[in-house]
């Protein structure tokens, strides 16, 4: 494997790690439906700030998010919505195992 292409998939897994955690999910999902602030998203995951930031820091860290400062307050907002089409896909996959383990279980 060649640096550029090495490079690439280096690139591919830091966004598939970001994602792979079940409260950045939460996150994505719910900055997919409108803009928060840290306190909003503390508020909905129930954890400390501190965490949330963590995870927010991932996401932005990733390319995934945004934030905007305002006065004392950051809010974010989605910066890649494609990366709902991937959790189509995602969805896609879980239904389609789920049929087959179904379908095992009726022979």
């Amino acid at each position: 494997m060649n640096a550029k292409t090495k490079a690439l998939f280096e690139a591919r897994a830091k966004i598939m790690k970001a994602l792979a955690h079940p409260t950045r999910l939460f996150i994505i999902h719910e900055l997919s439906r409108k803009q928060r602030c840290v306190c909003e998203l503390t508020e909905m995951i129930g954890a400390d700030t501190s965490t949330v930031s963590r995870h927010l820091s991932v996401l932005k860290s990733a390319g995934i998010i945004a934030d905007d400062k305002r006065g004392v307050q950051v809010y974010y907002n989605l910066r890649m919505p494609c990366v709902l089409n991937f959790f189509g896909c995602v969805e896609s996959v879980i239904k389609s195992t789920a049929r087959e383990q179904m379908e095992l279980l009726k022979r």
